[in-house]
């Protein structure tokens, strides 16, 4: 039997699926419009964490720190640098509302196995966490394996691996169309040429609808949302060792902060956005005014920065904002991703629109694109640390059960 898959789009999403199948046996042609990782795995936050409210989410992602932490010896690759940061990440909470919601939510990730998560009042945050102000605090979550990554060498550590599998990449080849015979996809056109294969993967996240698309296939309920990181200087009131400690903070109004390194912080903060359709990728080099750190003191992130030191007060004494950088989330009206064969061409199966969690649940995506190539009619993934029902992420879900912990 013919197994050769082509997969779309080498972000992480992509990259590591493509390793999966080549090591599942399958011969594997990557392809890309740009360079590896151009599109949202470069632009990303790259936070990791297993807090979600889903018990299902919290098992993929014990899951995916599991095989974060030993990256490079499940890409049968030498290198031993680490792709994860374990800093934690500390949700402040200041509405009993969603605190009576956030400690639900801790219950059922226990039971999903995440055994050193913690609902922590208020004095115990300010005694572990001495740069929170408790004003207002009536508690925070806590979770000490969550953290970040390091997206660059996860995406770049895959295309080597494929590479040394055997596999074909193509870079700098955009799709430019495709043949469909009968009800099947024969093969996609590119700038490099014609590729045939038996299964097409769309791992293009905010592009995954303008690929369907142009591919004849179905219109997915993905949304491209504009998303701006920043850059905060380190000030005195802070050494870099204790930057560089610090864990991935969310405010009560989900405004977040992680150390990128021992001088600079990255701040962001979703905001109100239109869907862009049409975008493309030179669109996400384009900072609307409003929003760049340069143009005055009225700026999105000077906002940020100042909705931040309201928690931290240490970052008021920060020096500055040094760069804003623009990217985009593909976001489903449920915030939960797209894992599901095409209803119109069944040999293209969709990876796609994880409304900002593409990065961190990049091990399962490869799991489950690998599971439902092998076998379209799988229903659940086994995974070490527990079965994962994919009911939740198919193309055909009623989309009212949403994910309630997105930042």
């Amino acid at each position: 039997m013919s197994k050769h898959a082509v997969v779309i789009g080498a972000g992480i999403t992509g990259s590591l699926s493509a390793v999966a199948l080549a090591q599942a046996g399958w011969q594997v042609t990557l392809v890309e419009a740009q360079d590896a990782g151009s599109g949202s795995s470069s632009r990303s936050a790259a936070c990791i964490r297993q807090q979600f409210s889903t018990e299902s989410t919290v098992r993929a992602m014990r899951y995916c720190v599991d095989f974060y932490a030993a990256f490079f010896k499940h890409m049968g690759l030498k290198d031993e640098s680490p792709v994860i940061v374990q800093n934690g990440y500390l949700f402040l909470h200041n509405d009993e509302q969603r605190w009576r919601a956030a400690k639900a939510h801790t219950q059922i990730q226990i039971e999903a196995g995440l055994d050193d998560v913690q609902a922590l009042d208020p004095k115990t945050v300010v005694e572990r966490f001495p740069f929170v102000d408790k004003t207002g605090l009536i508690g925070g979550t806590w979770c000490p394996s969550d953290g970040f990554l390091r997206p660059d060498l996860v995406y770049l550590g895959a295309v080597e691996a494929l590479r040394a599998l055997g596999a074909r990449v193509m870079l700098n080849a955009p799709v430019q169309g495709g043949l469909v015979i009968g009800d099947r996809l024969a093969e996609i056109h590119t700038s490099r040429g014609k590729v045939g294969g038996d299964l097409f993967v769309n791992a293009t996240n905010a592009w995954a609808p303008q690929i369907s698309s142009m591919l004849g296939a179905t219109e997915l309920p993905i949304s491209a949302l504009k998303r701006y990181l920043y850059f905060l200087r380190r000030g005195s009131s802070m050494s870099g060792e204790e930057l560089a400690a610090m864990p991935m903070t969310i405010s009560p109004s989900r405004a977040y902060c992680r150390p990128e390194n021992k001088e600079q912080m990255l701040l962001g903060w979703a905001h109100h956005a239109h869907a862009d359709p049409d975008f493309g990728h030179e669109s996400q080099d384009f900072i609307e005014p409003s929003f760049h750190h340069a143009q005055g003191l009225d700026n999105f992130g000077v906002r940020l920065w100042m909705e931040l030191a309201g928690y931290l007060p240490p970052l008021m004494d920060f020096r500055g904002l040094d760069a804003t950088t623009a990217g985009y989330y593909a976001a489903t009206p449920d915030h939960n991703p797209i894992f599901d064969l095409d209803p119109n061409l069944p040999n293209l199966l969709h990876a796609a629109g994880f409304s900002g969690h593409g990065a961190m649940m990049g091990p399962f995506s490869a799991r489950v694109v690998t599971a439902l190539a092998e076998n379209p009619k799988t229903q659940e993934i086994k995974l070490e640390t527990g079965c994962v029902s994919l009911a939740a992420f198919k193309l055909d879900r009623d989309y009212e059960h949403s994910e309630a912990m997105v930042i």
